[in-house]
């Protein structure tokens, strides 16, 4: 009988331990499939990164032989090379560019032209340069007194209404140039520039205008005759480039908004 009992308790040892066993090896079992789940699981996939947009904006200049680009490549005037550097500085970015502006015009004349062409009012940007024929042929200051400020709301007719969007460019002196040295009076020159240059600036600072003044620059003509284009009367490429890293900035920054 005793023996019975003993073989009883090692009967029921047994059975206990394997049922530990068991449970001990289904929970080792759970555990493993959860671990290799979790290393075979692919990754997540990245978040998508926004594409850039491709952006054709239109640009209009306006002015005279300055904005032309007089004895200058037609890549090499103002307007070109800033196209080319908005381009090439804002990711696509795509500029479409139009030039109404001629050798010999004074503010009367380019007020004419706009008139005739009749240029569409939903360009992006706009530079307006001019002046300088009416100083040139002697016109009387009021006129460019009276033209200049409509010139300046054309400008802001064409670019959709928004001033923000023009750029009024200086006077550049051509006193400072060989030709200019061979007039009766080269500082005379300088004084009447600076009489229309500070009526711009004047008028465009009262009326929240961007003026950017390059004046300056051709005011080393003489000392950096690669300023001078091979006409010793009109800016080189040089002097445009010199004059775009100047416009630049702004131009930037109106037609990324």
């Amino acid at each position: 009988m005793a023996n019975f009992s003993i073989h009883i308790k090692t009967a029921l040892h047994l059975f206990i331990l394997m049922v530990v066993v068991f449970f001990f090896n289904q929970c080792s079992s759970e555990n493993t499939n959860f671990v290799s789940i979790a290393k075979i699981s692919p990754a997540p996939y990245p978040e998508p990164q926004p594409q850039p947009v491709n952006k054709k904006v239109s640009y209009i200049a306006l002015g005279d032989s300055y904005t032309i680009g007089q004895s200058v490549c037609v890549t090499c005037r103002f307007p070109e090379q800033l196209k080319k550097k908005l381009e090439s500085t804002i990711p696509n970015l795509s500029v479409d560019l139009k030039i109404i502006a001629q050798t010999g015009w004074t503010t009367s004349n380019l007020i004419q032209a706009i008139k005739e062409q009749q240029p569409t009012s939903d360009y992006k940007l706009v530079t307006l340069l001019i002046g300088v024929n009416n100083q040139y042929q002697n016109k009387e200051f009021s006129i460019y007194g009276s033209e200049f400020p409509q010139l300046v709301q054309s400008a802001i007719k064409l670019a959709k209404g928004n001033k923000t969007n023009v750029i009024v460019v200086s006077i550049p002196d051509y006193a400072y140039t060989p030709f200019g040295q061979r007039s009766a009076n080269p500082t005379q020159i300088s004084a009447e520039i600076d009489r229309y240059n500070a009526f711009a600036k004047s008028y465009c600072d009262s009326n929240g205008i961007a003026f950017i003044n390059i004046t300056d620059i051709t005011r080393q003509g003489l000392i950096e005759p690669n300023l001078v284009a091979t006409d010793g009367l009109h800016p080189s490429e040089k002097a445009y480039s010199l004059f775009v890293d100047r416009i630049a900035p702004k131009a930037s920054e109106v037609v990324q908004k």
